[in-house]
């Protein structure tokens, strides 16, 4: 089974440098840094790019720059779907956004999260578990602060 198996299925893999995935991140880091070149005023341009990192988006999406993250297969975003500049979402295992989610400027997001429907998370969160749908939820680690 190479690394990347081991890595889908969950279990333990010791090459996180393999062959196989260096080139995955090498690719995805490159498409984030074209990524974060585009003008600002093209919007229509950065929404189609995003959507070829991303492993799956709604329709409506604003990512700003700068963007990061290791794979972009494994981030799913939902509708209605806003990022403030300097994020990182470390997707070495799935991310996944509900619709209506925004998160703030300096956010990181730790692989394996879910974040729910209708969910604001504060600037400078470091987001290390799931955040429940209807809520707003801030800090380092990142916690509920408020049901919507």
């Amino acid at each position: 089974m190479t690394e990347k198996e081991k890595r889908d299925k969950g279990d333990l893999y010791k090459l996180a440098n393999s062959e196989e995935l260096m080139l995955e991140i090498k690719t995805c880091k490159k498409m984030c840094y074209e990524y974060n070149q585009i003008q600002p005023d093209k919007m229509e341009e950065r929404k189609e790019f995003i959507k070829k990192i991303l492993g799956s988006t709604g329709e409506n999406l604003q990512v700003e720059s700068n963007f990061y993250c290791d794979y972009g297969y494994n981030t799913h975003v939902g509708e209605n779907f806003y990022v403030n500049h300097n994020c990182v979402i470390l997707d070495v295992a799935k991310v996944e956004f509900g619709d209506n989610v925004w998160i703030g400027g300096n956010v990181v997001v730790l692989p394996g999260v879910t974040i729910g429907d209708n969910v604001t998370i504060g600037a400078g969160s470091v987001v290390t578990k799931d955040i429940p749908s209807n809520t707003v939820a801030h800090g380092n680690p990142c916690r509920v602060v408020k049901q919507l």
